[in-house]
Order: structure tokens, then C-alpha cells, then sequence
């Protein structure tokens, strides 16, 4: 299940473990898909070593980067000094710094070199985002970084549909207003992923006022500032999972909601909830999850699991491809 992306403007993914066999042979088969031309980050001797054993080798559309020989690697350290020397990083710290292979993966998207990285299947989801932060930074009209997760329904399945998780990753337990700053960019993720119109059901334990708490109120303000933000939007709740989800539960709870029943962006009220919907809807479900995928930044930049494959490798690169399309 590849999400193809178009071959004109053919983008470039730097992978910052590129050593890790799970890492080359995902990157191989994206590149063979013809998704993205690939840098492969790491020890030059080692990744060369595993694409040889994968029956592969360096050349067009395969590039391998050594931060410790690069030609790139000095002046990186010069543009990460530059960015950095606020927060007390001096140009030995800088140095040291670039010859990390997130830290160069990253450096690459920043100075146009890619148009987006993909890490985490050794490095922590912590590390990935924070490397993310620090060398690409935000999105300028992005107020905060959150994640998602795709959500694909199992072949043959009459009732499921595709559906975007936000935040199952990220944010722990975020505000009203970065709730509904999670739904604005979850509905541009769904237009650039998804290639469908956004029905976003802000989720709860209550439905239209079935109960009453802070909890639920936090849920209704976070709809009240995306409406007044977002107009275009069609977004509503409060909404049980049930009445977002089934279309007949949803007319009996929420009569006369264009959303409720046929919402496709489900967004949690925080990442317990978030976190275990994901992993309910994926291990009782059978739904596939590709994620988690980051939104708000300048340029993607995405991380992977640790207990990843090579195909969720190849995914990712695909989204993290899509997303770049999709930031112009």
C-alpha cells in the first residue's frame, strides 16, 4: 500500500540511519517505486557495505553521505552555529554537532539539499522531534508541532474507511486552543494525504451535551476557536467515537450533524486517548497506522517506530514526499 506521489519534481528523503538494513531496504524499494531519489546518512563503509549485501550499490537516485567526510559537513557547522550560538552552542559544539547523523539529515532539508528526512527506527521519537525543532524549526503560521496517524481499513472490509488519528504522538494533554490548532493542521493533512475533504469530529465521552465536564468543556471551546478561525471547515462536537464513526449511531445522537457518522479526522482530546484509539483500531480493528507523522514543521520531517519494518519505511518516505508536494 504505497501512497504514490506524482514522478515530475521527484524529491529527494535523506535517512538519517541510513546503516540500518530495515532503513536500505525500504529506502530501495521506494526509490524503485520511483517516489524519491534517496540519501542514505551514516558510517560511508557500512551503508555501502549493506546495500551491497542487498544486491544494490551508490549511484543515480541512491547518494550515501558520511558526516565525518562529507563536503557538506563544515559548512553545516558554520549554519548551525549561526542558528544555535543563542542557546550558548559555540563553533566546537556546532562541529560536533553536525557530524550526527540526524543532526546532518536534518541540516540537509534546512539547506535544500532534500526536501524532507525520515529517522527513528534507532533513534528515539523524542531525539527525532527535537532534531526536527531545533535545525528545521516550525512552519511560519504554524502556532505548534503535533502528529498523526493514518488509519487504513483491511481489504474486504464493508463498514471502515480511511481516517486520520491526531495527536496519538505528540502532545500530551493540549489546551483548547492548540486542540483546535491540531484539527486546522490535521484538516490540511487530510486534503494533502488523504486527497479527501476533511469531516473533523472533535472526540469525547460525551456527545452533544450527554454529560458535563471540564473535560467536555475543553472539547466544545477547542470547536468554538476552530469555527471562528476556520469557517470553511466542516468540524463538530462534541462527539463520542461511536457517533463520529457509525452513521447510524451518529443520526440517533447527533441528529442533523454533516459530520457525525462520517467524519474521516478524529482528533483526541489527548494523547491517552489518542494513543490507545490508535492502538485499539489497529490491533482489534485490523486497520493499518502510518505513523506518527509530524505536521507544523518548515519542511517534513518524520520519525519512525523502533520495532518499524522495511515497508513502514517505505511508507513514510512516500508521505513524507506527499507532504513536501503538498508545502508547494
Amino acid at each position: 500500500m504505497l501512497l504514490a506521489a506524482p514522478p515530475a519534481n521527484r524529491a529527494t528523503i535523506a535517512l538519517s540511519e541510513g546503516e540500518d538494513p530495515r532503513i536500505v531496504e525500504g529506502a530501495l524499494a521506494a526509490q524503485a517505486a520511483g517516489a524519491a531519489d534517496i540519501i542514505l546518512v551514516g558510517q560511508g563503509d557500512a551503508v555501502r557495505a549493506e546495500l551491497t549485501r542487498q544486491g544494490a550499490e551508490e549511484g543515480p537516485g541512491i547518494a550515501v553521505h558520511d558526516p565525518e567526510t562529507s563536503d557538506l559537513t563544515d559548512s553545516f557547522a558554520k549554519s548551525f552555529h549561526a542558528l544555535r550560538q543563542h542557546k550558548g552552542v559555540d563553533e566546537a559544539a556546532a562541529a560536533r554537532a553536525v557530524r550526527a547523523p540526524l543532526t546532518y539529515a536534518a541540516m540537509l532539508v534546512r539547506e535544500g539539499h532534500a526536501t524532507g528526512t525520515v529517522g527513528g527506527a534507532v533513534a528515539t521519537t523524542s531525539d527525532v522531534v527535537r532534531t526536527a525543532l531545533q535545525v528545521i524549526g516550525k512552519a511560519p503560521d504554524a502556532a505548534m508541532v503535533s502528529s498523526f496517524f493514518l488509519m487504513y481499513p483491511p481489504e474486504g472490509t464493508e463498514t471502515g474507511r480511511t481516517m486520520l488519528y491526531s495527536d496519538c504522538g505528540l502532545v500530551i494533554d493540549p489546551a483548547a486552543d492548540e486542540l483546535a490548532e491540531i484539527a486546522a493542521m490535521s484538516a490540511r493533512s487530510c486534503r494533502a494525504l488523504m486527497r479527501e475533504e476533511p469531516k473533523i469530529a472533535m472526540l469525547s465521552f460525551s456527545t452533544m451535551g450527554s454529560a458535563k465536564h471540564d473535560r467536555v468543556t475543553k472539547v466544545t471551546d477547542a470547536l468554538a476557536t476552530l469555527r471562528a478561525r476556520h469557517p470553511d471547515l466542516e468540524a463538530d462536537g462534541e462527539l463520542q467515537f461511536d457517533a463520529a464513526f457509525v452513521p447510524s449511531v451518529g443520526t440517533a445522537k447527533a441528529p442533523g450533524s454533516a459530520v457525525a457518522g462520517q467524519a474521516n479526522v478524529m482528533i483526541f482530546p489527548n494523547l491517552d486517548a489518542g494513543n490507545i484509539g490508535y492502538k485499539l483500531t489497529q490491533r482489534l480493528g485490523g486497520y493499518a497506522a502510518i505513523g506518527p507523522i509530524l505536521q507544523g514543521l518548515a519542511h517534513p520531517a518524520n520519525d519512525l517506530s523502533r520495532g518499524c519494518v522495511a515497508e513502514d519505511v517505505t511508507q513514510m518516505i512516500a508521505v513524507t514526499v506527499l507532504q513536501s508536494m503538498a508545502a508547494g
